[in-house]
């Protein structure tokens, strides 16, 4: 056990407390996740795993993690986050499709910008209302942007179908159209914006994020700008929501159009903090894997129980009744998802044989 002892290890600066991990085990557990995700899944991993799983799972682990930021850490409540999503997916296209010089990353991180912008906007009412109101708020963005986009033909270059087709994916001439490309270029641009929201929330930033969502009454008197920190969160949570869109839309289906991005998905982001865990970074990933990897299960468990004849719609049926049982048990349960599960079996591990 002493490979988990944690004694003498406390911090003793301000900077300490600010570090991603600040537990040297963490530390070395996480070099070692980042090693294997980069060289040695890609050898071993097939065309399947990466194009159904690890693709859909990192983009939509994405997803929630811009959610989380929104909801889990400033108490602010959304039903538009495919909406976030289809507008960094659209304007990636176009900018790709109207400035052609632009590299493929400029690209996403402006379309991140242009999403955050629109998530500014659609934040407004919150200076005013929350809870209920702010969440039929949010809803309408959901509805304006798929006939925005279906309305006006320029945003899908007048296609008829109202389909955008992605370019090949390649970065600095590097082509990366391929499963294994996808997968890297994804893995990436995950890992490089959680550790950036990891620092965020570590940050004064984070900390009002926290007040806000604790009790704005008593973040006012403290001298923290209440609606600046609502709008800065729905900012921040927008620009992940629009780079996951564009992740979506470029590296995972290849096409897309904007009745995809419909409110079952923004519920299926909703879904992943939930069970995963509101507030948690890592509660984002785990709701995403539980996301990604239940269907799986099921048509799994379904073929070899009733054979190869299994009704689909049946599946999907059970999936959702098993979605739904799981949001009641959690939020009774367990507010604080499956990362809470997690974390009290690690502290009894790390206890043991000891019971206090």
């Amino acid at each position: 056990m002493f490979l988990f002892s944690q004694a003498g290890q406390f911090p003793q600066r301000y900077q300490d407390e600010q570090r991603i991990f600040t537990i040297k085990e963490h530390r070395i557990l996480f070099w070692f996740l980042l090693a294997v995700a980069f060289i040695f899944v890609p050898f071993v991993g097939s065309e399947y795993l990466f194009n159904a799983i690890l693709v859909p799972f990192l983009v939509l682990a994405l997803a929630g993690l811009g959610l989380n930021i929104l909801t889990g850490y400033t108490g602010q409540l959304s039903l538009g986050s495919a909406a976030f999503m289809a507008v960094g997916a659209f304007a990636t296209y176009n900018l790709e499709l109207r400035v052609p010089q632009l590299p493929l990353l400029v690209s996403m991180l402006l379309a991140g910008l242009i999403a955050a912008f629109f998530g500014v906007i659609v934040g407004l009412p919150s200076l005013r209302i929350k809870g209920f109101y702010l969440i039929v708020s949010t809803l309408a963005a959901q509805f304006f942007v798929p006939w925005l986009f279906t309305q006006y033909g320029w945003f899908t270059n007048h296609n008829a179908s109202g389909v955008i087709t992605a370019p090949p994916l390649s970065i600095a001439g590097f082509s990366l159209n391929s499963p294994v490309g996808h997968y890297l270029f994804t893995l990436s641009v995950v890992v490089v914006l959680t550790i950036f929201a990891r620092n965020l929330l570590n940050s004064p930033y984070g900390r009002a994020f926290r007040a806000v969502r604790d009790m704005e009454t008593a973040a006012l008197s403290i001298g923290i700008s209440v609606g600046k920190t609502k709008l800065l969160a729905f900012a921040v949570s927008s620009f992940y929501l629009g780079i996951a869109g564009a992740l979506w839309a470029f590296a995972y289906l290849g096409t897309i159009e904007a009745d995809g991005l419909d409110l079952n998905r923004s519920f299926q982001i909703l879904f992943i903090i939930i069970i995963g865990g509101l507030g948690s970074l890592a509660g984002s990933f785990l709701g995403a894997a539980f996301i990604v990897l239940l269907p799986i299960l099921l048509s799994i468990l379904g073929s070899s129980v009733l054979g190869q004849a299994v009704d689909q719609a049946l599946l999907q049926n059970l999936q959702k009744i098993i979605f739904g049982g799981l949001i009641i048990y959690f939020l009774i349960k367990e507010p604080e998802g499956l990362i809470r599960l997690l974390g009290n079996a690690y502290q009894r591990f790390r206890k043991w044989p000891l019971r206090y």
